[in-house]
């Protein structure tokens, strides 16, 4: 098969609306003027989004009360179960979250399925408004052949085993296989990546989950391709060191071009472990091994761009190669999920329809986060959509244009999960339970040990 294009490193619409009347403004604000009549706002998810969000309204106005509502027994979303274990100061925001929390005009209620212990309409019912901040938790299919053998993982379900997310906890890959391939070439395959090529004792102090790093002491995984469909010119991973994109992408295409020198040629051949770019290959399909059991392969089609700008595709030249991988790893995006009957969904887009935040035709409603825009960009531009969508509420607050009369909020909420035999975790609960996490940790000097088991939790918690 001709190495053409490799690059190796060895390892060292809701319409705008218009204010009301000029009278019943005036009115509306009077009622919110006094401490009986207290905006009651609910957030649905206790990621980014639903934190940012959260800290905006309670920031910008005195009186908002803020119940976050959260179907993980734990907060922080995507800070505690998506980023790398090896990026720890990407966490250091769950500090500002924390302070959030404690606000005597927020709450946290873990373990609170919406959806299913609680419906939207009835949230709307207790609140003034909702705001819709679940994320995204799934992930986009290949939709190729070969897809369902044993060895092929989405890297969400990856980076889920590997951070102690409990639904991926008997994920279980078998990285007996000296070559992974991960399609894919944004944020998440970079991570992957690296946490399936880093030595096991430079990941020792992290908050790795002790079964993966088990895992990947024995793994016998050497070499790992990632894979795009179009060029460097096109790859999704975010650059944090200030230079020119086009400059890094250039410099990424010489090199994975060029033939190398016979120096470099023995350094490579020397390394213990290396990863490489694959540029312009789509996949095509997953092939099996001779029993048919399990993958042992990638067959990729070969392409070429056309078009220039937003409109650049890749296109199959008719060629194609296969690549030999024990171990294959999709990373071609997460997608969120219709979450209440009631709500509209963009199937195709995988979002809330909205607009600036208001879900369209649904007054009152409003999301933010990747269940807003789709599932791109980094913590900041979480943050900035979120303050958005939370502008968007305050305005329409100020305007007359959500509920003026009282709303119980989570008085009536805490009655219907009674009656439905469902327990809420709150804040507190989550900060003996990161408490033990952190004992757990100290033995080994890692920063914490991740509960796995959700009934160990609640056990812990005497419930």
């Amino acid at each position: 098969m001709a190495l053409r294009c490799w690059r190796w490193w060895h390892w060292s619409a809701w319409p705008r609306t218009r204010p009301p009347p000029s009278g019943s403004t005036q009115s509306f604000r009077q009622q919110f003027s006094t401490q009986e009549q207290t905006p009651q706002i609910c957030v649905v998810g206790s990621g980014p989004a639903g934190f940012y969000t959260a800290q905006h309204l309670l920031k910008h106005h005195s009186r908002a009360r803020v119940d976050i509502y959260e179907k993980q027994l734990v907060p922080f979303g995507l800070v505690r179960f998506g980023v790398a274990p090896d990026h720890p100061e990407v966490k250091n925001v769950i500090n500002t979250f924390t302070q959030t929390a404690r606000s005597d005009r927020c709450a946290f209620h873990g373990n609170v399925v919406v959806g299913r212990d609680v419906t939207v309409p009835e949230l709307q019912e207790a609140y003034h408004a909702v705001v819709l901040s679940y994320g995204a938790e799934d992930h986009r299919a290949l939709e190729i052949p070969g897809e369902e053998l044993p060895g092929v993982f989405s890297a969400r379900a990856f980076v889920g085993w590997y951070n102690g997310l409990p639904e991926n906890q008997e994920l279980a890959p078998d990285l007996s296989c000296d070559t992974a391939v991960i399609l894919g070439q944004g944020n998440v395959a970079l991570d992957v990546a690296r946490i399936l090529l880093t030595p096991p004792e430079h990941l020792e102090k992290t908050d790795i989950t002790e079964a993966a790093l088990g895992a990947l002491r024995q793994s016998r995984v050497k070499t790992v391709w990632i894979v795009g469909r179009r060029g460097p010119l096109q790859v999704a991973f975010t650059i944090k060191v200030p230079r020119p994109r086009k400059r890094l992408m250039e410099l990424l295409l010489r090199t994975a071009t060029e033939k190398p020198g016979a120096e470099e040629a023995a350094r490579r051949a020397s390394a213990s472990r290396a990863w490489g770019l694959r540029f312009s290959r789509s996949p095509q399909q997953v092939l099996p091994s001779a029993d048919g059991r399990r993958a042992a392969g990638i067959r990729l089609a070969v392409t070429r761009l056309e078009g220039v700008g937003e409109a650049t595709r890749a296109v199959p030249t008719g060629d194609v190669e296969d690549l030999p991988c024990g171990l294959v790893l999709s990373s071609i995006g997460y997608k969120s999920r219709p979450i209440d009957p009631s709500v509209p969904f963009d199937l195709k887009l995988g979002v809330i329809p909205n607009t600036e935040g208001r879900v369209v035709d649904m007054p009152g409603l409003y999301c933010s986060g990747w269940v807003k825009r789709g599932p791109t960009g980094v913590i900041t531009t979480t943050m900035t959509d979120s303050f958005l969508t939370g502008q968007m509420l305050l305005q329409d607050l100020k305007a007359g244009l959500l509920p003026s009369g009282p709303r119980p909020g989570y008085a009536a909420i805490k009655a219907l999960l009674s009656s439905r035999g469902v327990w809420p975790i709150s804040f507190s609960d989550w900060e003996k339970l990161d408490a033990e996490e952190v004992s757990r940790g100290q033995g080994a000097g890692k920063p914490r040990e991740k509960l796995l088991d959700p009934q160990e939790m609640l056990r812990l918690l005497g419930r």
